[in-house]
């Protein structure tokens, strides 16, 4: 069963509060309020309250993300990282800078061990990313360790750059870290063709 359109626009909004504000400067009341939706609509579609909410807003960003990666590295890995790579700079751009990643900022914020779904559903998000820029690398020949580790360093670098922009209000960090991390694909791609030649 399709979830309802006012359940969906909170989750959505919430994502939007989060990758601006981060989780704890954001309070239900304000997510409610962000998502055009009754203070007790936010309650009854997520008891949880604000640690729900906010894991439902984490995974709303990982399948529009997974989405995109999954189409763009269609076209192989340097093609599915360039994307990667606008897709950042649009959010930074649009945003005047104001909003980067909701699941970044979500994982680095202080959750209780007893209602941490939020960082948990983070941690999922990161994974997966990985998981499918490694898929990806592995298919167009590098080795599996090397296929993992290069998706890792993707993945980090690419949020470490959005923090960094936001920061500075330039794009500067994106755009090299972009150029380096084409270098690190691209040895990792040689190199898997360079052991399967010599099998």
């Amino acid at each position: 069963m399709e979830n309802p359109p006012a359940r969906d626009r909170m989750v959505a909004g919430a994502a939007d509060m989060l990758r601006r504000r981060g989780l704890n400067a954001t309070s239900v009341r304000e997510l409610a309020k962000h998502s055009g939706a009754p203070l007790g609509s936010t309650y009854h579609y997520f008891p949880g309250g604000k640690s729900e909410l906010a894991a439902e807003a984490v995974r709303f960003a990982d399948a529009l993300t997974t989405h995109r990666l999954t189409k763009e590295l269609a076209g192989g890995p340097l093609a599915g990282l360039r994307a990667f790579v606008d897709f950042w700079r649009t959010v930074l751009l649009d945003s005047d800078f104001r909003a980067g990643c909701p699941v970044l900022a979500v994982s680095v914020e202080e959750q209780p061990d007893t209602d941490d779904a939020p960082r948990r559903a983070a941690a999922a998000a990161f994974a997966n990313w990985i998981d499918l820029i490694a898929h990806s690398l592995r298919t167009h020949g590098a080795a599996t360790e090397t296929a993992a580790t290069t998706a890792t360093l993707v993945v980090t670098a690419l949020e470490g750059a959005v923090a960094l922009c936001r920061a500075q209000r330039e794009t500067t960090a994106l755009d090299r870290t972009a150029l380096a991390l084409e270098a690190v694909l691209e040895s990792a791609l040689a190199g898997g063709a360079r052991a399967t030649s010599t099998n």
